[in-house]
């Protein structure tokens, strides 16, 4: 057959193919799917959306750990050196596998499994809906075969289905109509309501909230605060004259680290009659979002990407527990009402007091937690520059190590008037222990469960 003939040959079979239907599909596929972006703005919804429907804290670490689970355990099936979390977090059976022989996009299949187990848990479903309509196009603008593409948003649906399912065994439902927590200010040293809105304490029944990791949630107790006392040169009152000492001669740098990690998800400002509230980014957000920065920063694929992810979400949610334990275990007087009744009743901190019993410091206590998790996964000195707080008009923050950005969450605390010096420091020997503790039971890896330093 002659040149001529051949091109003929093709055109027409070419045109055969193109009437009946045929259409040649992208083999590079994979590869595109495995970008980590797809992960990391996925996680960036999530956290956005918690933020957008004001969840406490612990609530909004909730959601991210079962978003993070879902997503790992839809891509893990693709990373043979990688299992199943499945027996290793409490109550999680084995999760759905995918069809012997069958071709799957797990990176499909991940993020569809943490967008849906997401939106389940939010309030508002139809912001995750719009990038589940821009993300899952980028999917298909790959051209992968139609079967793949189904198949795999398939196995995306049943892990989620699977990890949504084990959710409701975690009691969440059942605090969700527990009694209001009693407040008893005929004891000195006890919790009460602060300004300028005086609410009821927040998610007393945490600590009855199965646990992802930890035995329970007196697995790491932090030890009890100093012994209460208004007596002048006792210990209880010099913690309170330190905090005040510091709101009253804050430097600028300190003044701006305090609001640095604020955090709060909902302030409540006064202006005259009229109060109006202010949304921020709750402080495990904060960390999620330094995840993603390290993730970049250290280039994580898309699987080491979702370890990262899962493995700091644990450390977050259990985090939480464990303060939360701590808090209504020892319900202990905030500074801000010792020091308004014992020092100076004009006195006020810097930043808004939280609903919920002073020690241990929460934030402390999950910042710890995850910058131990982050430090096994990329090393001890692993210079960041955090820009969480751009969009609230704060510049970034640079930071030579993970667990210095968390050494500045505890004494941010302090500067912002909101707890003492102790209740900072067992909150960071808390989460240490926490964040260990997760690291070392979570086996990721087949080989020695762990991805190393990096």
């Amino acid at each position: 057959m002659n040149m001529k003939h051949r091109l003929f040959a093709l055109t027409l079979i070419a045109l055969c193919c193109w009437g009946s239907g045929c259409q040649q599909y992208n083999k590079d596929y994979a590869r595109l799917a495995e970008n980590p972006e797809f992960m990391h703005k996925g996680i960036r919804r999530i956290t956005d959306i918690i933020r957008h429907d004001i969840f406490p804290p612990p609530v909004s670490a909730r959601i991210h750990v079962y978003s993070a689970i879902a997503a790992y355990e839809a891509l893990a099936p693709g990373f043979p050196e990688y299992q199943s979390l499945a027996g290793q977090l409490n109550d999680l059976k084995p999760c759905p596998q995918p069809e012997a022989g069958k071709e799957y996009c797990f990176p499909l299949a991940s993020i569809n499994a943490m967008l849906t187990v997401g939106k389940q848990l939010v309030f508002s479903e139809g912001d995750i809906e719009d990038l589940e309509e821009t993300i899952f196009e980028d999917f298909k603008q790959m051209n992968m075969p139609p079967d793949v593409y189904e198949r795999s948003m398939a196995f995306g649906d049943a892990i989620a289905k699977h990890i949504l399912n084990w959710s409701k065994g975690d009691n969440y439902a059942q605090t969700r109509s527990a009694p209001k927590f009693t407040i008893d200010t005929k004891v000195a040293d006890r919790w009460r309501p602060t300004p300028p809105a005086y609410s009821d304490a927040l998610e007393p029944c945490w600590p009855k909230i199965r646990t992802w990791v930890l035995d329970s949630a007196g697995h790491f107790l932090a030890e009890p605060p100093k012994p209460f006392s208004t007596v002048k040169g006792s210990e209880f009152y010099d913690q309170a004259m330190e905090v005040y000492n510091s709101v009253k001669n804050l430097t600028p740098w300190q003044d701006s680290t305090a609001w640095y990690w604020d955090d709060n998800p909902f302030r409540m400002d006064v202006s005259g009659h009229l109060m109006f509230g202010v949304k921020k980014i709750s402080p495990g957000g904060h960390w999620m979002n330094i995840t993603t920065q390290a993730c970049r920063r250290g280039k994580a694929d898309i699987m080491h990407s979702a370890e990262s992810y899962v493995k700091v979400g644990l450390a977050l949610a259990d985090g939480f527990i464990s303060s939360w334990k701590a808090k209504y275990t020892y319900n202990l007087i905030r500074p801000e009402s010792y020091i308004n009744q014992y020092i100076d009743p004009e006195w006020a901190p810097l930043i808004q007091t939280p609903p919920f019993p002073e020690h241990t410091s929460a934030h402390s206590t999950i910042s710890a937690a995850a910058a131990t998790v982050l430090t096994n996964l990329y090393g001890d000195n692993f210079a960041f520059s955090d820009s969480t707080e751009m969009e609230f008009g704060i510049p970034p923050r640079d930071f030579n190590s993970f667990l210095e950005a968390a050494d500045q969450v505890a004494m941010s605390r302090q500067y912002g008037g909101i707890h003492y010096p102790w209740g900072n420091e067992a909150g960071i020997l808390n989460g240490k222990q926490v964040g260990q503790y997760v690291f070392d039971h979570v086996k990721t890896k087949k080989s020695n469960g762990a991805m190393g330093k990096k």
